[in-house]
């Protein structure tokens, strides 16, 4: 299997992970995205120890549209420097990424 496709994870305040998930399908960067609600999150920012309940986006795409992908993620997403961290698919089912594939954006 090729490394054409990505998982994007990305969190974010749970009252915009409806609204980020929906752009990035209805745009067709994403074939989908999983809200994982209610995580708990401890991170250091600005020098001090924080902790927030946020939600994790679970984002199904393919490797060729992560650019526009995260630019959009970004625009939408409240935070200053918003967690985007994409994964490559090292295997998946071949009818599923099939499906993935024609959900999103046709960038040959």
């Amino acid at each position: 299997m090729s490394n054409s496709y990505r998982v994007v994870l990305s969190t974010c305040p749970t009252i915009s992970a409806e609204r980020i998930a929906t752009v990035l399908v209805d745009e067709r960067l994403a074939a989908c995205v999983n809200i994982v609600p209610k995580i708990q999150s401890i991170y250091r920012w600005q020098g001090q120890l924080q902790s927030s309940e946020e939600s994790l986006l679970v984002i199904k795409t393919k490797a060729d549209l992560y650019a526009e992908l995260e630019s959009v993620l970004r625009d939408e997403h409240p935070y200053e420097i918003p967690e985007i961290i994409s994964l490559s698919i090292q295997d998946g089912a071949t009818d599923y990424l099939d499906w993935l594939n024609g959900c999103v954006l046709n960038t040959i």
